[in-house]
């Protein structure tokens, strides 16, 4: 699949507002009540890169069971896109730039 594709296509419910954030610094829009991986995967193929082996990762159990989701805020912050509800003008990156604090759960 090409990452220019998103991976996620909605079907329904597009009557909600939007909700306008940012991605990697490119402006994007999802609809109030999506989650960050929804918000993400709507636009993107797949929600960010393995901090260790760089394949690409879409979430894996979707409820917050698994470490698979988590992307960063332009400062610093993780969220747990699965569960994490998307909110007006959130900045998020979906590649850290320190993979072992990233992991660890410090600052990128």
């Amino acid at each position: 699949m090409s990452s220019c594709q998103p991976l996620l296509h909605r079907v329904a419910e597009k009557s909600r507002a939007p909700v306008h954030f940012t991605i990697d610094g490119q402006p994007a829009t999802a609809l109030q009540g999506d989650t960050v991986l929804t918000a993400i995967l709507t636009q993107h193929a797949q929600l960010r890169r393995n901090e260790f082996s760089h394949e690409p990762r879409a979430g894996f159990c979707m409820m917050g069971a698994c470490q698979d989701c988590w992307v960063l805020t332009d400062s610093g912050e993780r969220l747990r896109a699965c569960s994490t509800f998307i909110t007006p003008g959130v900045a998020l990156r979906t590649e850290p730039v320190d993979a072992v604090a990233f992991a660890s759960g410090g600052p990128a």
